[in-house]
């Protein structure tokens, strides 16, 4: 069996008595008689029943403690428990160094002597009951006086109203006097004892005048109830009123029922933090205090507050990215027509520069054959003229050919004007093959292209054939 199990032990008279709580149900209850090597015992048994629990709530009997009603003077915060450890010395039978104790305030008047409940115990107990949960490979999760723990079996409870609880568990009976939601004494007194003078006494110390109810559970409580032994403390005794998960827990006992196991059920159904816990300050499970509390209230405040911040500035920002969208979305046709635009705008553009620059590359044989009209003598004509980027070569007849050199230097587009080759004489007139340069850089920029040369038939100037 494992997981969610809780145990209870409970030591009387050499004897232990376990219960192993799973939720509301008791899964296994034994009690171990007494022996001389209880801690291997109790582990064989847990073993054998397969029961793999890691913490044990310990309770002692009533016997074993002290439990004392003290009035201190009006005290706040950690001296408290100063006050009451330097109080304890006058009430228990045992040097105070050598005690192990809590204490429980009780409620009082605005500038009354404060009142607490201790408990207190020999160290040595102590150390025995904890050295038998390690020996068993247990850890503490408390150690309580076992009447104490039935407070937490009950249901709701009157806030006001004195209540006495007798639990008789074999040859003892265990008193508890209880005042709305809280314990306010308790004592043991032998089952065979006048249980009402008993209670009586604890009443007159208490204060109590009158009591709201009289409660009695564990073994021969119905021939309690019965005999009427009780009778004159006002209230008819009665079974104590029990909570649901409680009744519950107590009917899962079966035959095992009695009034040990059922101390041993309330110590395994109370809760991890309980008042009275005579377990040491370094084994007691951490309790915030108020201050505590608070300053971790106001740090899961501004973690949250933290937390939200950043949600809502994710959410601010996911809101204007969402926006952004849509308002691109909504552009992107008008964006899409300027891209096409400007692509066409690019292409066009290109198409001019290509345009101009073959047009700037271009050569210009017109404006040249005008030019060599004007110049050429009546008597000479061009059979060709051929055009390059370095200038002008041209062929032809001529009565005097080497009159036509002057002639063409004096152009404003030649330059250097040279015979490519020799004249030769015909019938009657010269053969001649002139080349030329271009005048200058701009005039050669303006007809030089980038292709070969061009070669076109030479115009026919005034007076040629």
């Amino acid at each position: 069996m494992t997981g969610g199990l809780r145990l209870g032990i409970v030591l009387k008279d050499q004897r232990l008595a376990v219960v192993a709580l799973a939720g509301n149900r008791a899964r296994q209850v034994f009690t171990l008689e007494e022996q001389e090597n209880p801690a291997a015992v109790l582990r064989g048994e847990l073993e054998t029943r397969r029961l793999k629990v890691r913490r044990a709530s310990l309770a002692l009997p009533r016997s074993l403690a002290t439990v004392k009603r003290l009035e201190l003077p009006p005290a706040v915060g950690g001296s408290l428990a100063q006050m009451v450890a330097f109080e304890l010395e006058r009430h228990v039978p045992f040097p105070a160094e050598d005690a192990a104790f809590d204490f429980l305030p009780l409620p009082a008047a605005r500038g009354a002597p404060q009142r607490v409940l201790v408990v207190a115990c020999e160290r040595r107990t102590v150390d025995r009951a904890l050295r038998l949960l390690e020996e068993a490979r247990l850890a503490p999760r408390s150690l309580t006086v076992a009447c104490h723990d039935l407070f937490f079996l009950l249901g709701s409870r009157s806030k006001r109203k004195p209540t006495v609880w007798a639990h008789l568990v074999g040859d003892d009976a265990e008193l508890l006097f209880l005042r709305g939601p809280r314990l306010h004494l308790s004592r043991s007194v032998p089952a065979d004892a006048d249980l009402g003078h008993e209670i009586r006494k604890s009443l007159m110390h208490l204060g109590w005048e009158e009591l709201a109810g009289l409660w009695v559970s564990g073994d021969r409580a119905r021939e309690v109830l019965a005999s009427g032994e009780l009778a004159g403390l006002g209230p008819a005794p009665v079974p104590p009123p029990l909570s649901p998960r409680a009744r519950a827990a107590v009917a899962s006992l079966g035959e095992s029922a009695s009034g040990l196991t059922v101390l041993a059920l309330a110590a395994a159904l109370a809760p991890r933090h309980r008042p009275l816990n005579l377990l040491p300050p370094a084994l007691r499970p951490r309790r915030l205090t108020w201050g505590q509390w608070v300053t971790a209230a106001n740090g899961a405040a501004a973690a949250l507050l933290g937390i939200a911040l950043l949600f809502a500035q994710g959410y601010q920002s996911q809101r204007q990215l969402s926006q952004l969208n849509a308002a691109i979305r909504t552009l992107d046709p008008e964006v899409k027509a300027v891209e096409r635009l400007m692509a066409d705008v690019e292409k066009k553009r290109q198409l001019l520069a290509a345009l101009r620059s073959a047009e700037d590359s271009a050569l210009r044989p017109l404006p040249l054959l005008r030019e060599l009209t004007e110049l050429v003598p009546a008597d000479a004509w061009l059979t060709t003229m051929s055009l390059d980027t370095k200038g002008a070569e041209i062929t032809g007849q001529a009565t005097a050919a080497n009159q036509l050199i002057p002639l063409l230097e004096g152009s404003p587009r030649l330059e250097k004007v040279e015979f490519a080759s020799p004249v030769t004489k015909g019938r009657d007139k010269e053969q001649f093959r002139i080349r030329a340069s271009w005048e200058t850089a701009a005039t050669a920029a303006a007809a030089r292209p980038p292709g070969p040369p061009a070669a076109t038939p030479a115009a026919t100037p005034r007076g040629a054939r």
